[in-house]
């Protein structure tokens, strides 16, 4: 396998204008262009029609991820706005933990406008929607490095200040999210949320709350596409990753030797890792986001092979750990992983991965994979560069010049290597 350290993220680029980014989605998210590069070939469809292109009897796998309203607004005293936005839970660390919390939570967050928060706490007001009147207030803690511990707490207000109640009297934090918080979509698109994002930008399919980014090339699957699988005789899967705001992580770094990936939570239930082994380790991702977590379960097959004993964040994925020598075949790898769970009586696996998929990379478990187009010089081509052997410029040179959207809430490709 080659290393990829030494590659030029100049060598990723091309000319994409403001007007080929999609500001909105089409009203039937179903209806977007598809375009089709099968080895070394290029067609267009629209996307409705995903499922005749795909073989019968095969294994699609969907992120079913939920997108959080994880930004949070607090005015001083003086006026200034503050803006605090979740990235990840701290305490508790573990997701469906953390929605159910009341009273108090924290998180590590980016704090927008920090130069004006010296010290203190910040208050906020919210009508609840039975008309109650809560007081969310946020504390800074210790500087993370790339965000800051931030402890939450919540309590009823009445005409004499703030009541003391017990804690099982209060909303959960998801509950506390969905009054005051805010959907946040892609800073590229230059726009402040609306209404109907809270819908749009999430998949048909979505569940788990925890993402602060929708895994997009979902937004293009509506029932009747998901039935029109169905009825193709393809099998369908989910996991969950929850994608964190690096996935919009710019590569400042000449070669991307110095570009540290983000690190992201991953669930996959046992019967996913199963149902993989049953379709001889091969699958169609639908998505980057599903891609990361079926390749970096490959890997941790082999940590878990090495260290049977291992804990579940044990079985991280370091970056660079792809590039190391040859392992096992994937189903080898995927069968060691599959007795870890056994072993330790785990029906779904909680972990997290930092891979990096790039020129150089060997898949191994995705062999079809739908995605939409990717911003120039970003990590994401270089995982769609790593797919397609390297050519990606043959698909968005085509895309381009044939008036595809761009981004988040644009068009979408099938590709097959």
């Amino acid at each position: 396998m080659t290393d990829p350290r030494h590659i030029q993220i100049a060598d990723y680029n091309y000319p994409l204008p403001d007007e080929r980014i999609a500001k909105f989605p089409l009203q039937e998210r179903d209806q977007s262009k598809l375009l089709i590069y099968k080895q070394g070939e290029i067609l267009q469809d629209v996307f409705t029609s995903l499922p005749k292109y795909l073989p019968q009897g095969a294994l699609m796998v969907f992120n079913n991820t939920k997108v959080i309203q994880a930004r949070l607004h607090f005015h001083k005293e003086t006026g200034a706005l503050i803006e605090v936005f979740c990235l990840e839970p701290a305490a508790p660390r573990d997701y469906a933990q953390m929605f159910q919390q009341q009273g108090s939570c924290s998180w590590l967050c980016l704090v927008g406008n920090l130069k004006k928060w010296k010290e203190g706490s910040l208050h906020r007001e919210i009508e609840m929607p039975d008309g109650k009147v809560l007081v969310l207030s946020v504390s800074r803690g210790e500087n993370m490095g790339t965000s800051f511990w931030m402890d939450f707490s919540w309590n009823w207000k009445d005409a004499t200040g703030e009541q003391p109640v017990s804690a099982c009297e209060l909303p959960t934090w998801a509950e506390v999210l969905d009054a005051v918080g805010e959907l946040p979509i892609p800073p590229y698109l230059n726009r402040e949320t609306q209404e109907s994002d809270k819908r749009t930008y999430q998949t048909v399919y979505s569940k788990i709350k925890g993402s602060v980014a929708a895994p997009t090339a979902g937004l293009h699957f509506t029932e009747r596409v998901l039935n029109n699988l169905d009825a193709h005789r393809i099998d369908r899967e989910e996991l969950t990753l929850h994608v964190g705001a690096g996935t919009f992580k710019p590569v400042k770094s000449k070669e991307i030797e110095g570009h540290e990936m983000h690190t992201e939570h991953i669930a996959v239930n046992r019967k996913t890792i199963e149902k993989l082994i049953a379709y001889g380790g091969t699958c169609i991702a639908v998505g980057t986001t599903s891609v990361r977590t079926l390749e970096s379960l490959y890997y941790m097959g082999i940590l878990a092979a090495q260290n049977p004993d291992a804990t579940e964040e044990e079985l991280h994925v370091p970056q660079w750990m792809p590039y190391q020598e040859e392992g096992p075949s994937t189903l080898e790898s995927l069968q060691a992983l599959l007795a870890y769970m056994e072993r330790h009586d785990l029906q779904v696996l909680h972990s997290s991965t930092q891979i990096i998929i790039a020129p150089g990379y060997n898949y191994h478990v995705v062999k079809m994979m739908v995605t939409n187009f990717h911003q120039p010089q970003s990590t994401l081509l270089l995982l769609v560069s790593a797919f397609l052997h390297g050519d990606w410029r043959k698909i968005y040179d085509y895309a381009l010049a044939h008036d595809f959207r761009f981004l988040s809430y644009g068009d979408s490709s099938l590709l097959i290597p």
